[in-house]
């Protein structure tokens, strides 16, 4: 009998979460089955290894990832909205996939030297041609300051964003749009309060 693909998936996301909390290395397959309350050897049924594993969880995450960058970057927004969509898309995949970006953040470098995952160092090309290709027509066209370093803005955006699966929480009490809407308004618009005459003049007086 075939397993369902139902099955499967509960599997995998099993397996992610394993993964996520014990590292690539230290999982083993026991360990996930374990975790699945099933021996070793009926999960091999469904999987011939760990690495099938962790191949499927990071290359449906991916897949996901850039059909929702794609829709973003196809869409013919200016540089600021594609900034901002894509930014909000990345919120919305740590909200679907937490487990599967926090392998990712964990283990990608050390899997994209092995020929199976030649994919993750592909992804992260891609991934760093558009951001940096979107902050660049952003510097050209004004919507971004003309001495953007925009090689550091990227890795800042970046690793900002992804960080956050270290401290997500699905289903916590702001969702992903409004912690993407916050975050953005930190990255764009900064935290400081932008100064007047009149707010000036309301500060002097405060502090007089």
């Amino acid at each position: 009998m075939t397993p369902s693909p139902e099955r499967r998936r509960e599997l995998l996301d099993t397996a992610a979460e394993v993964f996520a909390a014990q590292g690539y290395n230290a999982t083993t397959v026991r360990k996930i089955a374990d975790a699945a309350g099933m021996l070793a050897g009926s999960l091999y049924y469904h999987f011939d290894s760990k690495e099938s594993m962790v191949d499927e969880i990071l290359s449906t995450f991916l897949d996901e990832l850039w059909d929702r960058y794609d829709a973003v970057l196809a869409a013919g927004l200016g540089p600021r909205a594609t900034i901002e969509a894509l930014v909000t898309e990345s919120f919305r995949e740590i909200d679907r996939q937490l487990a599967a970006v926090a392998i990712y953040q964990k283990e990608a470098r050390h899997l994209s030297a092995q020929p199976r995952f030649t994919y993750l160092a592909d992804s992260q090309q891609k991934f760093e041609k558009a951001w940096l290709g979107t902050l660049e027509r952003g510097v050209v066209d004004g919507s971004f300051r003309k001495d953007l370093d925009i090689r550091l803005t990227y890795r800042f955006v970046r690793d900002t964003v992804w960080v956050a699966a270290s401290w997500y929480r699905p289903g916590g009490h702001h969702s992903p749009e409004e912690i993407a809407r916050q975050y953005l308004s930190m990255v764009l618009d900064g935290i400081a309060v932008r100064e007047t005459p009149q707010h000036r003049a309301e500060h002097d007086l405060s502090t007089t």
